[in-house]
């Protein structure tokens, strides 16, 4: 292959110096949310997709230009990795800084409407003028906001949409001001109220429209990170709040809360109407049920009483501790169903996510509202200090985890061979079994669990899981008129509560760094290999205990008949097969083979019969 002509050289050294120095000068996060130059923050994404614009394009040419080098190890193709990674962590800080926005933008937008209508109402003129501007500016964010969003989505359909919602809402603006306007200055009319009520429902329903539209075009899985940070400075902010006695910000603050939660909860419904019913749908609607029907109410409640205590002269005394609970339930609420959605994500998937969320813990610190605070050593959470690893300490950690996959292959194959209805020992293990990966996935830096406390919760649920699935699978020993699959089963068991044990402990040796030399050194590397070990062990123990239970299962009916038994512990039922022509054509080959004799039948065990069989797909 030829070497790339001088011209091409020429305009990668002239995109190259304006490109880096942007790149390094500009820092797209001191533009928070809370940025009252709106303005300014949209008009330096646009510059940051300018130059991811160009750095594609330098580095299709510079891609070209190293596949035509012969040399190899040639430092040309580490400085593309570099370049690689600088704008793929560009794109996602692009993608932080629009949800950002999307986030504050889409939240309470009927309140400039509705205090618009109320001075309209009044008669007063000049306070209709003051909030025409404020409703004005309100709507003009709205529209930069949903075409900021356009440009950062690869759904073209989605894009059309939101521009033809955002036109509208454009459009519909001056009108309402004008309604406003009329009904100030005939506040008795009924006729002027009649138009402003016209207006005012088509005023929500464009921005109905526009919002369900920009939520189709953005990820969930970014909403949801950049809600569940939003919920944290919310939180710490309404603790603060309460702690200086701020009746206003904290009343503020807390309706804020109240309709990021309202969001999540809005979001997530109409999304999980995109899966069909399952374990999976079953356990994201189950964190959002908890959510609004248990956690938002109390949070509810305690804002009241504490907003009640304030106001009072000189303020009454009431349980602080109370209302810290109730917050920071909200917020491990929000997390929940967070983890729950991200279960079926692929570890590629799980990486970027992990990666793109980067948590500011000097906010956390302030308050008494500490989720991890015993965890975080020099500013950074335990996952991200797996995450820093030498590269000899993340060979050996490659290496059990290697041996997990194999064991989970294992499970994997054992459950895909039965339908999961009436089965609660199937879906535990699958439980289990994912639970298991995310911890295993936290010893290499990744996965949703992002500190120690997280790996303690999640060991407290494989526990959970385990006692539950003892109890099933105890009841089907009882019923097992066959004393030596009975002995084998009860044994099975006692694995599986050693293993959880060992799990547990092993999940609570929190990780010591210790920078020496500028090497890092982590001294909790055994706890990390233990707890991959816990895991597999507990994987098998797993594996021997479905197929013992089958086996159990099948004895009590041979023997007493299945009428014998009022009614199964879990109903054991092969997954119905994929779907095949009815009719085979038979291959001319096919058709001329010789039939041969079968050799003699013999007599196999049946966990050997059942270790032999194979499902189709895995879950």
């Amino acid at each position: 292959m030829e070497y790339l002509a001088p011209r091409d050289v020429a305009f990668i050294l002239a995109c190259l110096w304006p490109a880096f120095f942007f790149f390094f000068f500009f820092d797209v996060e001191k533009y928070s949310i809370e940025d009252s130059f709106m303005s300014v923050c949209l008009q330096n994404l646009l510059l940051c997709s300018i130059f991811f614009f160009i750095i594609d394009r330098v580095y299709t040419l510079l891609l070209l230009y190293a596949t035509g080098r012969k040399e190899k190890g040639d430092p040309l193709n580490s400085a593309i990795d570099k370049m690689t990674k600088k704008t793929r962590d560009l794109r996602r800080q692009l993608r932080k800084a629009v949800m950002d926005h999307i986030s504050d933008s889409f939240l309470e937008t009927n309140v400039p409407l509705l205090v618009l209508i109320e001075a309209a109402k009044s008669g007063n003129e000049k306070e209709v003028k003051e909030y025409a501007q404020v409703f004005r500016e309100h709507a003009n964010k709205l529209v930069e906001v949903a075409n900021l969003a356009c440009s950062i989505s690869n759904n073209e359909e989605g894009v059309k949409l939101v521009r033809m919602a955002a036109t509208q809402i454009d459009s519909l603006c001056p009108q309402v001001i004008n309604a406003a306007l009329t009904l100030a200055a005939r506040p008795q009319s009924k006729v002027a109220q009649d138009n402003m009520d016209v207006f005012k429902d088509q005023w929500e329903k464009q921005v109905r429209i526009l919002t369900e539209a920009v939520d189709d075009i953005t990820s969930v899985d970014d909403f949801l990170s950049v809600s569940e940070n939003h919920i944290l400075e919310d939180v710490n902010k309404c603790v603060i709040a309460l702690q200086e006695g701020d009746v206003d910000t904290l009343d503020r603050t807390a309706g804020a809360i109240r309709g990021r939660a309202a969001r999540v909860v809005h979001i997530i419904n109409a999304e999980m109407e995109n899966y069909e019913p399952g374990v999976y749908t079953e356990r994201v609607l189950e964190s959002i049920k908890l959510l609004s029907e248990t956690v938002m109410p109390r949070f509810a409640e305690q804002v009241e009483v504490a907003i009640e205590a304030l106001s009072t002269s000189p303020p009454q005394s009431f349980e602080e501790n109370e209302f810290i609970d109730a917050s920071r339930l909200v917020y491990d609420g929000v997390r929940d169903i967070r983890k729950a959605v991200l279960m079926i994500r692929t570890p590629e998937e799980l990486e970027d996510d992990s990666d793109f969320e980067q948590e500011d813990y000097d906010a956390r610190s302030r308050t008494s509202v500490q989720t991890e605070d015993d965890q975080l050593i020099a500013g950074q959470s335990a996952r991200a200090i797996m995450a820093q690893l030498p590269q000899e300490e993340k060979a050996k950690i490659a290496e059990q985890v290697e041996s997990f996959r194999q064991e989970k292959s294992k499970l994997d194959a054992e459950v895909a061979k039965w339908d999961d209805n009436g089965n609660d020992i199937i879906v535990l293990a699958k439980q289990m079994c994912m639970i298991m990966m995310e911890m295993t996935d936290f010893t290499r830096g990744k996965g949703p669990l992002k500190n120690s406390s997280d790996v303690i919760n999640a060991a407290k649920k494989i526990a959970e899981a385990g006692s539950r699935m003892d109890k099933l699978a105890r009841a089907v020993a009882d019923q097992c008129p066959d004393s030596a699959c009975k002995q084998d089963l009860l044994a099975y068991l006692q694995r599986i509560a050693l293993y959880c044990h060992q799990l547990n402990i092993c999940s609570k040796v929190k990780a010591e760094v210790q920078n020496l030399g500028g090497e890092l050194i982590v001294s909790g590397l055994d706890s990390a290999t233990s707890l991959i070990q816990a895991a597999k062990n507990l994987m098998n123990a797993v594996v021997l205990t479905v197929k013992a239970s089958y086996v159990a299962s099948t004895k009590y009916q041979k023997v007493y008949g299945t009428a014998a038994v009022n009614s199964p512990v879990v109903s054991w039922r092969m997954k119905a097969p994929e779907k095949k022509p009815l009719v085979k054509r038979e291959k001319p080959e096919e058709c001329q083979t010789r039939v041969r004799r079968g050799s003699q039948k013999k007599h196999i065990s049946p966990v050997q019969a059942l270790s032999e069989f194979k499902a189709m797909d895995s879950f």
